[in-house]
């Protein structure tokens, strides 16, 4: 239905989305980020002048360093580790994942890239793979496959199902034959079960002719103001590669989060106003491509929750409470607050236990994201429990770029050799 406004015609977001032949949501962006003039809202529904042309997306117009390189991401989640790589100039054709909010996050971030939602054990490279990226080379295969069942976090059982899928990443780089590969996974791989997992993918791509190598990787080495260490392995057919060297410049919380809208007195909206400028580095790379804030809107704490957070110092856990709340969460991340002058602790899934390094909640799906240095103009789609879950599960873009453009010189170095 047509909005009428002062006598003259508009249309609805739906409507320019099939005129325009993209999506509602992207025309929604759009709006809110003022792209398109002469639009104006109208309740909760943006009312669009019917002559009004169709903006350059400029996400198909960044200018990326390109090689000739083309990769497949296997269990990709929302394609942290294939954002990076794809920021280092590869081609990524193909996400895989079995988790189907993700996978449109994946989507919506790498366009051009094509995906598969389902269990990857079924899929094989001639029936399904190949004819759906049109039968292009795959140079490099990337993937991190789920950790749960080795991850310190929790109980580990050599049986868990989820330790068997590096066996179908294994089975795919045999089909495949890529030039080279890189898995990425929790430390806690290396030593599980006395190493046998560990010694098990070394000795299967050794079988299948690779020169494989492992190194424990932390992240805020590389830019991300985060200490997460995983565990990196590299294959290649011919050549040697070389880990990134650490970068000496530490981002810390503070650094990484504090042009954010501050939430101090509402809740926030999916599409906001920065209201400061960008106050260093990092914050003007993630906000080079963006003019909103997406994905920013805080948790509704109860004023108990608050109250018990506000006794918390900058960078204080449970230990720095009163005896009457000390014990009311029973594990050793109970009530941590980030330091505002470091990097944070590891993100993960839940973020229900650390807290603003300032203010009295926990940090936004946004927050999450800038300490795990995906840009403002990457999107996450899905309720916020999805949304957190896409943000823990990820590699670090910036640590994945470091890791993809030594890739380029080895493969580079491969070829001139």
């Amino acid at each position: 239905m047509k909005v009428e406004v002062n006598n003259m015609g508009y249309m609805t977001a739906n409507q320019a989305a099939k005129k325009w032949n993209i999506s509602q949501r992207r025309v929604q962006i759009l709006c809110s980020e003022n792209r398109i003039k002469g639009t104006f809202k109208l309740g909760e529904a943006w009312a669009i002048p019917e002559n009004a042309e169709k903006p350059e997306d400029n996400r198909k117009v960044k200018k990326k360093m390109k090689t000739s390189l083309n990769a497949i991401d296997l269990f990709c989640g929302c394609g942290g580790l294939s954002y990076g790589f794809e920021k280092a100039g590869y081609n990524i054709l193909l996400g895989i994942d079995n988790d189907a909010k993700a996978l449109e996050t994946f989507e919506l971030n790498h366009k051009g890239s094509k995906s598969i939602c389902g269990d990857i054990t079924e899929l094989t490279y001639e029936k399904d793979i190949k004819p759906l990226i049109g039968y292009k080379t795959i140079d490099v295969i990337i993937g991190g496959p789920p950790c749960q069942g080795m991850s310190l976090s929790g109980p580990r059982k050599f049986d868990d199902p989820r330790n068997k899928l590096y066996l179908t990443y294994i089975r795919l780089v045999e089909e495949i034959k890529p030039k080279a590969f890189v898995i990425e996974n929790v430390p806690g791989l290396v030593s599980l079960f006395g190493g046998q997992i560990k010694d098990s993918i070394i000795k299967k791509f050794t079988d299948l002719g690779y020169e494989i190598q492992y190194k424990v990787l932390c992240a805020s080495d590389y830019g991300v103001p985060q200490n997460r260490k995983r565990v990196v392995f590299v294959g290649m057919k011919k050549g040697h590669y070389e880990y990134p060297k650490a970068i000496t410049k530490i981002v810390s919380c503070s650094m990484a989060l504090s042009d954010l809208p501050t939430l101090e007195s509402e809740l926030g909206c999916e599409n906001a106003l920065y209201l400061t400028d960008a106050q260093n580095d990092y914050q003007k790379l993630m906000r080079k491509n963006s003019s909103v804030v997406r994905n920013h809107v805080a948790a509704n704490h109860s004023e108990k929750v608050k109250k018990i957070i506000s006794l918390v110092p900058d960078g204080g856990n449970y230990k720095d409470l009163p005896e009457e709340y000390r014990n009311s969460r029973n594990f050793h991340v109970a009530w941590t607050r980030f330091a505002s002058d470091k990097p944070a602790p590891t993100i993960d899934t839940g973020h229900r236990h650390h807290f603003h390094y300032k203010y009295n909640r926990v940090p936004t799906v946004r927050e999450c994201a800038r300490l795990q240095s995906f840009p403002d103009d990457f999107i996450f789609l899905g309720n916020k429990t999805q949304q957190f879950r896409q943000v823990g599960n990820a590699v670090p873009p910036l640590m994945a770029q470091c890791i993809a453009e030594q890739l380029t010189k080895a493969l580079g170095d491969e070829n001139n050799g």
